[in-house]
Protein backbone atom coordinates (compact mmCIF):
# COMPACT_ATOMS: atom_id res chain seq x y z
CA UNK A 1 0.00 0.00 0.00
CA UNK A 2 1.15 3.72 -0.90
CA UNK A 3 0.47 6.65 0.96
CA UNK A 4 0.05 10.27 -1.26
CA UNK A 5 3.91 10.64 0.35
CA UNK A 6 5.34 7.74 -1.09
CA UNK A 7 3.26 8.46 -4.23
CA UNK A 8 5.31 11.67 -5.05
CA UNK A 9 8.47 10.10 -4.12
CA UNK A 10 7.67 6.91 -6.95
CA UNK A 11 6.42 9.55 -9.47
CA UNK A 12 9.83 11.73 -8.90
CA UNK A 13 11.82 8.88 -8.95
CA UNK A 14 10.86 7.25 -11.65
CA UNK A 15 8.29 8.27 -13.49
CA UNK A 16 7.98 10.73 -17.01
CA UNK A 17 5.78 13.50 -17.26
CA UNK A 18 4.48 11.92 -20.25
CA UNK A 19 3.58 9.03 -18.83
CA UNK A 20 1.01 10.87 -16.29
CA UNK A 21 -2.47 12.49 -17.75
CA UNK A 22 -3.38 13.52 -14.40
CA UNK A 23 -0.68 14.90 -11.89
CA UNK A 24 -2.21 16.20 -8.75
CA UNK A 25 0.24 17.78 -5.59
CA UNK A 26 -0.93 19.03 -2.32
CA UNK A 27 -4.37 19.78 -3.18
CA UNK A 28 -6.17 21.86 -1.48
CA UNK A 29 -9.97 23.54 -1.34
CA UNK A 30 -11.93 25.38 1.37
CA UNK A 31 -14.89 26.54 0.97
CA UNK A 32 -15.28 29.91 2.96
CA UNK A 33 -18.76 31.46 3.89
CA UNK A 34 -20.13 35.15 2.91
CA UNK A 35 -17.47 36.95 4.92
CA UNK A 36 -14.34 35.01 3.90
CA UNK A 37 -13.82 32.68 6.76
CA UNK A 38 -13.49 29.06 6.33
CA UNK A 39 -16.58 26.37 6.62
CA UNK A 40 -15.75 23.30 4.92
CA UNK A 41 -12.02 21.79 3.88
CA UNK A 42 -13.39 19.27 1.36
CA UNK A 43 -9.75 18.75 0.11
CA UNK A 44 -6.73 18.47 2.79
CA UNK A 45 -3.14 17.98 0.76
CA UNK A 46 -4.16 15.18 -1.57
CA UNK A 47 -1.78 14.29 -4.38
CA UNK A 48 -1.59 11.34 -7.06
CA UNK A 49 -0.98 10.57 -10.67
CA UNK A 50 -2.58 9.23 -13.43
CA UNK A 51 -1.45 7.21 -16.19
CA UNK A 52 -1.79 7.25 -19.51
CA UNK A 53 -4.19 4.15 -20.51
CA UNK A 54 -5.05 2.78 -16.92
CA UNK A 55 -8.33 2.79 -15.32
CA UNK A 56 -8.30 5.05 -11.75
CA UNK A 57 -10.47 4.37 -9.15
CA UNK A 58 -12.08 7.33 -6.60
CA UNK A 59 -13.44 5.76 -3.72
CA UNK A 60 -14.60 7.01 -0.12
CA UNK A 61 -17.77 7.81 1.57
CA UNK A 62 -19.86 10.59 0.79
CA UNK A 63 -18.48 13.79 1.73
CA UNK A 64 -15.24 12.79 1.25
CA UNK A 65 -13.98 14.92 -1.26
CA UNK A 66 -14.54 13.01 -4.57
CA UNK A 67 -16.16 15.17 -6.67
CA UNK A 68 -15.04 18.24 -5.47
CA UNK A 69 -11.45 16.69 -7.02
CA UNK A 70 -13.09 15.53 -10.12
CA UNK A 71 -14.51 19.61 -10.30
CA UNK A 72 -11.25 20.68 -10.23
CA UNK A 73 -9.61 18.47 -12.20
CA UNK A 74 -12.28 19.88 -15.00
CA UNK A 75 -11.63 23.02 -13.93
CA UNK A 76 -14.63 24.23 -12.76
CA UNK A 77 -13.15 25.05 -9.19
CA UNK A 78 -10.31 26.75 -8.15
CA UNK A 79 -7.94 24.60 -5.45
CA UNK A 80 -7.27 27.18 -2.74
CA UNK A 81 -3.88 25.45 -2.95
CA UNK A 82 -1.78 23.05 -4.61
CA UNK A 83 -1.28 21.83 -8.35
CA UNK A 84 -3.31 20.11 -10.56
CA UNK A 85 -2.33 19.21 -14.22
CA UNK A 86 -4.45 17.48 -16.99
CA UNK A 87 -2.27 16.69 -20.22
CA UNK A 88 0.49 18.77 -18.69
CA UNK A 89 -1.60 22.06 -18.87
CA UNK A 90 -4.31 23.60 -16.41
CA UNK A 91 -7.14 22.24 -16.09
CA UNK A 92 -8.70 25.69 -17.21
CA UNK A 93 -7.05 25.51 -20.85
CA UNK A 94 -9.76 25.26 -23.40
CA UNK A 95 -7.37 22.72 -25.32
CA UNK A 96 -7.36 20.60 -22.58
CA UNK A 97 -11.03 20.72 -22.53
CA UNK A 98 -11.64 19.65 -25.86
CA UNK A 99 -9.98 15.78 -25.03
CA UNK A 100 -12.07 15.12 -21.87
CA UNK A 101 -15.70 13.54 -21.68
CA UNK A 102 -17.70 14.05 -18.42
CA UNK A 103 -20.02 12.21 -17.19
CA UNK A 104 -21.72 13.84 -13.98
CA UNK A 105 -23.20 12.39 -10.93
CA UNK A 106 -26.40 13.25 -12.38
CA UNK A 107 -27.53 13.90 -16.07
CA UNK A 108 -28.72 17.62 -16.78
CA UNK A 109 -29.91 17.46 -20.02
CA UNK A 110 -32.08 19.24 -21.82
CA UNK A 111 -35.69 17.23 -21.24
CA UNK A 112 -37.60 18.01 -24.73
CA UNK A 113 -34.74 17.06 -27.13
CA UNK A 114 -35.06 13.54 -28.04
CA UNK A 115 -31.30 10.76 -27.85
CA UNK A 116 -30.45 11.97 -31.81
CA UNK A 117 -31.08 15.78 -31.22
CA UNK A 118 -28.94 15.59 -27.50
CA UNK A 119 -26.13 13.90 -29.38
CA UNK A 120 -26.33 16.28 -32.29
CA UNK A 121 -26.12 19.45 -29.90
CA UNK A 122 -23.33 18.23 -27.73
CA UNK A 123 -21.62 17.18 -30.75
CA UNK A 124 -21.55 20.78 -32.38
CA UNK A 125 -19.90 21.80 -29.35
CA UNK A 126 -16.93 20.25 -30.32
CA UNK A 127 -17.58 21.60 -33.77
CA UNK A 128 -18.03 17.92 -35.78
CA UNK A 129 -18.53 17.83 -39.19
CA UNK A 130 -22.21 16.87 -39.66
CA UNK A 131 -21.73 13.78 -41.27
CA UNK A 132 -19.08 12.69 -38.56
CA UNK A 133 -21.54 13.72 -36.05
CA UNK A 134 -24.53 11.78 -37.66
CA UNK A 135 -22.21 8.81 -37.78
CA UNK A 136 -21.16 8.84 -34.48
CA UNK A 137 -24.45 9.32 -33.04
CA UNK A 138 -26.21 6.52 -34.35
CA UNK A 139 -23.17 4.22 -33.54
CA UNK A 140 -23.60 5.31 -30.12
CA UNK A 141 -26.86 5.61 -29.88
CA UNK A 142 -26.58 1.73 -30.80
CA UNK A 143 -23.99 0.71 -28.65
CA UNK A 144 -26.25 2.55 -25.32
CA UNK A 145 -29.22 0.14 -26.30
CA UNK A 146 -31.18 3.50 -27.39
CA UNK A 147 -31.42 3.32 -31.08
CA UNK A 148 -34.89 2.00 -30.81
CA UNK A 149 -36.57 4.53 -28.84
CA UNK A 150 -34.20 7.53 -30.30
CA UNK A 151 -37.11 9.63 -30.81
CA UNK A 152 -38.66 9.79 -27.75
CA UNK A 153 -37.63 13.01 -25.41
CA UNK A 154 -34.76 12.60 -22.52
CA UNK A 155 -37.41 13.85 -19.96
CA UNK A 156 -39.72 10.93 -20.84
CA UNK A 157 -36.51 8.61 -20.13
CA UNK A 158 -36.23 6.71 -16.62
CA UNK A 159 -32.95 7.22 -14.82
CA UNK A 160 -31.30 4.82 -15.91
CA UNK A 161 -31.70 5.69 -19.66
CA UNK A 162 -31.24 9.14 -18.75
CA UNK A 163 -27.52 7.72 -17.45
CA UNK A 164 -27.29 5.82 -20.99
CA UNK A 165 -27.85 8.95 -23.43
CA UNK A 166 -25.55 10.82 -20.69
CA UNK A 167 -22.34 8.43 -21.23
CA UNK A 168 -23.37 8.57 -24.85
CA UNK A 169 -22.58 12.44 -24.58
CA UNK A 170 -19.71 11.76 -22.76
CA UNK A 171 -18.24 10.15 -25.55
CA UNK A 172 -19.25 12.04 -28.56
CA UNK A 173 -15.63 13.73 -28.98
CA UNK A 174 -13.76 10.54 -28.60
CA UNK A 175 -11.72 11.42 -25.58
CA UNK A 176 -8.30 10.83 -24.35
CA UNK A 177 -9.84 11.21 -20.69
CA UNK A 178 -13.20 10.16 -20.14
CA UNK A 179 -14.50 11.46 -16.47
CA UNK A 180 -17.14 8.91 -15.00
CA UNK A 181 -18.73 9.97 -11.62
CA UNK A 182 -21.89 7.13 -10.74
CA UNK A 183 -22.09 5.70 -14.16
CA UNK A 184 -23.99 2.41 -13.59
CA UNK A 185 -26.36 4.65 -10.81
CA UNK A 186 -29.96 3.54 -11.69
CA UNK A 187 -28.81 0.75 -14.37
CA UNK A 188 -29.76 -2.55 -14.44
CA UNK A 189 -27.03 -5.51 -14.20
CA UNK A 190 -26.89 -5.75 -17.68
CA UNK A 191 -26.41 -2.35 -18.56
CA UNK A 192 -23.82 -2.27 -15.60
CA UNK A 193 -22.06 -4.93 -17.50
CA UNK A 194 -21.96 -3.19 -20.63
CA UNK A 195 -20.26 -0.36 -19.34
CA UNK A 196 -17.70 -1.90 -17.03
CA UNK A 197 -17.19 -3.68 -20.78
CA UNK A 198 -16.55 -0.30 -22.82
CA UNK A 199 -14.77 0.72 -19.99
CA UNK A 200 -12.05 -2.21 -20.50
CA UNK A 201 -12.45 -1.20 -24.45
CA UNK A 202 -11.48 2.54 -23.97
CA UNK A 203 -8.50 1.38 -22.04
CA UNK A 204 -7.36 -1.17 -24.75
CA UNK A 205 -7.08 2.07 -27.41
CA UNK A 206 -4.88 3.72 -24.52
CA UNK A 207 -7.79 5.72 -23.37
CA UNK A 208 -7.19 7.35 -19.63
CA UNK A 209 -10.50 6.46 -17.38
CA UNK A 210 -11.23 7.65 -14.01
CA UNK A 211 -14.28 6.31 -12.56
CA UNK A 212 -16.17 7.48 -9.23
CA UNK A 213 -18.16 4.89 -8.02
CA UNK A 214 -19.76 3.94 -4.58
CA UNK A 215 -20.24 -0.19 -6.11
CA UNK A 216 -17.20 -1.53 -5.34
CA UNK A 217 -17.79 -4.58 -7.33
CA UNK A 218 -17.34 -2.09 -10.43
CA UNK A 219 -14.42 -0.89 -9.60
CA UNK A 220 -12.95 -3.74 -8.40
CA UNK A 221 -13.47 -5.13 -11.78
CA UNK A 222 -12.07 -2.76 -14.06
CA UNK A 223 -9.85 -0.17 -11.88
CA UNK A 224 -5.99 -0.61 -12.01
CA UNK A 225 -4.86 1.59 -9.15
CA UNK A 226 -7.06 3.63 -7.06
CA UNK A 227 -7.26 6.17 -3.90
CA UNK A 228 -9.48 5.59 -1.09
CA UNK A 229 -10.59 9.25 0.63
CA UNK A 230 -11.91 10.20 4.19
CA UNK A 231 -12.12 13.46 5.27
CA UNK A 232 -10.96 14.65 2.53
CA UNK A 233 -7.78 13.27 2.56
CA UNK A 234 -5.98 10.30 0.98
CA UNK A 235 -5.91 7.29 3.57
CA UNK A 236 -4.74 4.35 1.16
CA UNK A 237 -3.58 4.52 -2.24
CA UNK A 238 -2.18 1.64 -4.71
CA UNK A 239 -2.54 -0.95 -7.07
CA UNK A 240 -6.00 -3.16 -6.67
CA UNK A 241 -4.17 -6.23 -5.75
CA UNK A 242 -2.09 -4.07 -3.22
CA UNK A 243 -4.56 -3.00 -1.79
CA UNK A 244 -6.62 -6.50 -1.48
CA UNK A 245 -4.35 -9.23 -1.34
CA UNK A 246 -4.41 -10.89 1.70
CA UNK A 247 -0.86 -11.69 2.62
CA UNK A 248 -1.84 -13.65 5.59
CA UNK A 249 -4.17 -16.39 4.05
CA UNK A 250 -4.24 -19.02 1.31
CA UNK A 251 -6.92 -19.86 -0.92
CA UNK A 252 -6.92 -23.47 -3.11
CA UNK A 253 -9.27 -24.52 -5.85
CA UNK A 254 -9.66 -27.83 -6.76
CA UNK A 255 -12.32 -30.20 -8.13
CA UNK A 256 -15.23 -32.01 -6.05
CA UNK A 257 -13.17 -34.84 -3.82
CA UNK A 258 -14.60 -37.99 -2.30
CA UNK A 259 -15.57 -37.76 1.71
CA UNK A 260 -12.01 -40.25 2.07
CA UNK A 261 -9.94 -37.48 -0.46
CA UNK A 262 -11.20 -34.48 1.83
CA UNK A 263 -10.35 -36.42 5.37
CA UNK A 264 -6.92 -36.92 3.78
CA UNK A 265 -6.36 -33.68 2.87
CA UNK A 266 -7.47 -32.24 5.81
CA UNK A 267 -5.35 -34.11 7.87
CA UNK A 268 -2.33 -32.94 5.36
CA UNK A 269 -3.34 -29.51 6.37
CA UNK A 270 -3.94 -30.55 9.92
CA UNK A 271 -0.20 -30.54 11.16
CA UNK A 272 0.75 -27.58 9.67
CA UNK A 273 -1.90 -25.28 10.64
CA UNK A 274 -4.59 -24.97 13.24
CA UNK A 275 -7.74 -27.44 11.87
CA UNK A 276 -10.27 -24.84 13.28
CA UNK A 277 -8.99 -22.28 10.86
CA UNK A 278 -9.43 -24.24 8.03
CA UNK A 279 -12.51 -23.82 5.76
CA UNK A 280 -14.37 -26.05 3.14
CA UNK A 281 -17.38 -25.23 1.17
CA UNK A 282 -18.41 -25.11 -2.03
CA UNK A 283 -17.60 -21.83 -4.78
CA UNK A 284 -20.85 -20.22 -6.40
CA UNK A 285 -21.35 -17.80 -8.72
CA UNK A 286 -22.06 -14.10 -8.57
CA UNK A 287 -25.60 -12.51 -8.53
CA UNK A 288 -24.70 -10.46 -11.83
CA UNK A 289 -23.26 -13.47 -13.67
CA UNK A 290 -27.03 -15.59 -12.51
CA UNK A 291 -28.84 -12.46 -13.13
CA UNK A 292 -27.63 -12.04 -16.99
CA UNK A 293 -27.76 -15.78 -17.66
CA UNK A 294 -31.92 -15.25 -16.40
CA UNK A 295 -32.24 -11.85 -18.36
CA UNK A 296 -30.49 -14.07 -21.61
CA UNK A 297 -33.14 -16.66 -21.11
CA UNK A 298 -36.16 -14.40 -20.54
CA UNK A 299 -35.07 -12.18 -24.21
CA UNK A 300 -35.27 -15.54 -26.29
CA UNK A 301 -39.49 -15.34 -25.62
CA UNK A 302 -40.31 -12.28 -24.49
CA UNK A 303 -40.12 -8.12 -25.31
CA UNK A 304 -39.51 -5.36 -23.69
CA UNK A 305 -40.78 -1.35 -24.28
CA UNK A 306 -37.72 -0.38 -22.34
CA UNK A 307 -34.02 0.10 -23.08
CA UNK A 308 -32.48 -2.88 -24.79
CA UNK A 309 -28.95 -4.99 -24.42
CA UNK A 310 -26.53 -2.36 -25.61
CA UNK A 311 -24.76 -3.35 -29.22
CA UNK A 312 -20.84 -3.63 -29.67
CA UNK A 313 -18.83 -0.85 -28.76
CA UNK A 314 -19.35 2.08 -31.12
CA UNK A 315 -16.56 1.77 -33.99
CA UNK A 316 -15.07 4.99 -33.52
CA UNK A 317 -14.05 4.10 -29.93
CA UNK A 318 -13.29 0.19 -30.46
CA UNK A 319 -9.89 -1.13 -29.78
CA UNK A 320 -7.81 -2.43 -32.47
CA UNK A 321 -7.70 -5.46 -30.25
CA UNK A 322 -10.61 -6.36 -27.99
CA UNK A 323 -10.35 -6.78 -24.50
CA UNK A 324 -11.22 -10.23 -23.52
CA UNK A 325 -13.69 -10.05 -20.47
CA UNK A 326 -15.44 -12.65 -18.45
CA UNK A 327 -18.83 -11.27 -20.13
CA UNK A 328 -17.82 -10.90 -23.67
CA UNK A 329 -19.23 -14.60 -24.55
CA UNK A 330 -22.34 -13.97 -22.94
CA UNK A 331 -22.71 -10.98 -24.44
CA UNK A 332 -22.08 -11.84 -28.07
CA UNK A 333 -24.73 -14.47 -27.34
CA UNK A 334 -26.91 -11.41 -26.83
CA UNK A 335 -26.15 -9.86 -29.72
CA UNK A 336 -26.80 -13.09 -31.97
CA UNK A 337 -30.18 -12.89 -30.89
CA UNK A 338 -30.63 -9.60 -32.17
CA UNK A 339 -28.30 -10.29 -35.25
CA UNK A 340 -31.68 -10.42 -37.58
CA UNK A 341 -32.83 -6.44 -36.76
CA UNK A 342 -29.72 -5.04 -38.20
CA UNK A 343 -30.07 -6.94 -41.20
CA UNK A 344 -33.23 -5.77 -41.62
CA UNK A 345 -32.00 -2.07 -40.74
CA UNK A 346 -29.35 -2.53 -43.76
CA UNK A 347 -32.21 -3.29 -46.27
CA UNK A 348 -34.05 -0.62 -45.34
CA UNK A 349 -30.84 2.20 -45.47
CA UNK A 350 -29.89 0.18 -49.39
CA UNK A 351 -33.95 1.08 -50.14
CA UNK A 352 -33.66 4.71 -48.94
CA UNK A 353 -31.90 6.18 -52.21
CA UNK A 354 -34.77 5.13 -54.77
CA UNK A 355 -36.67 8.16 -52.19
CA UNK A 356 -35.05 10.83 -54.44
CA UNK A 357 -36.95 9.69 -57.75
CA UNK A 358 -40.26 9.59 -56.60
CA UNK A 359 -39.38 13.07 -55.41
CA UNK A 360 -38.21 14.20 -58.80
CA UNK A 361 -41.11 12.99 -60.47
CA UNK A 362 -43.29 15.32 -58.07
CA UNK A 363 -40.87 18.18 -58.55
CA UNK A 364 -41.52 17.35 -62.46
CA UNK A 365 -45.50 17.04 -62.56
CA UNK A 366 -45.34 20.18 -60.63
CA UNK A 367 -43.32 22.62 -62.95
CA UNK A 368 -45.67 20.80 -65.87
CA UNK A 369 -48.75 22.04 -64.04
CA UNK A 370 -46.94 25.89 -63.31
CA UNK A 371 -45.88 26.28 -67.01
CA UNK A 372 -49.29 25.60 -68.68
CA UNK A 373 -50.77 28.81 -67.29
CA UNK A 374 -47.93 30.58 -68.56
CA UNK A 375 -48.44 28.72 -72.32
CA UNK A 376 -52.05 29.82 -72.07
CA UNK A 377 -51.63 33.39 -71.19
CA UNK A 378 -50.59 34.91 -74.46
CA UNK A 379 -53.89 33.87 -75.92
CA UNK A 380 -56.83 35.49 -74.52
CA UNK A 381 -54.22 38.43 -75.10
CA UNK A 382 -53.57 37.35 -78.92
CA UNK A 383 -57.37 37.19 -79.11
CA UNK A 384 -58.09 40.83 -77.51
CA UNK A 385 -55.58 42.80 -80.47
CA UNK A 386 -57.54 41.41 -82.50
CA UNK A 387 -61.04 42.92 -81.53
CA UNK A 388 -59.60 45.57 -81.08
CA UNK A 389 -58.18 45.78 -84.60
CA UNK A 390 -61.44 45.57 -86.06
CA UNK A 391 -63.06 48.23 -83.87
CA UNK A 392 -60.53 50.33 -85.06
CA UNK A 393 -61.22 49.44 -88.38
CA UNK A 394 -64.59 50.38 -87.91
CA UNK A 395 -63.82 53.52 -86.36
CA UNK A 396 -62.12 54.59 -89.30
CA UNK A 397 -64.76 53.68 -91.47
CA UNK A 398 -66.87 55.99 -90.08
CA UNK A 399 -64.59 59.00 -89.71
CA UNK A 400 -64.18 58.83 -93.88
CA UNK A 401 -68.12 59.35 -94.26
Amino acid sequence: METATQASEETQAGMTQSDDVVVVRSLEKVFRDFWGRPKAKAINDVSFEVRKGEVFGLLGPNGSGKSTTIKVLLGLLNPSRGVARIFGRSPRDVKTKERIGYLPEESYLYRYLNSAETLDFFGGLFALDAEEKKRRSEQLLEMVGLKGVQMRTVGEFSKGMQRRIGLAQALINDPDLVILDEPTAGMDPVGCREIKDLILNLKGRGKTVILSSHLLADVEDVCDRAVIYYGGKVQQYGTLEELLTERDSVQFTVPALSDTAQKEVLEVMGRHVDRESIRVDNPSQNLESLFLNVVEEARASDETSGATSGSEVAEFLRADEPVPTQAEKMLERLADKEAAQPAAQEKAEAAEPETPKVDEAKLDSLSETETEPETKKPEPKAASKKNLDEVDDKLSGLLGD
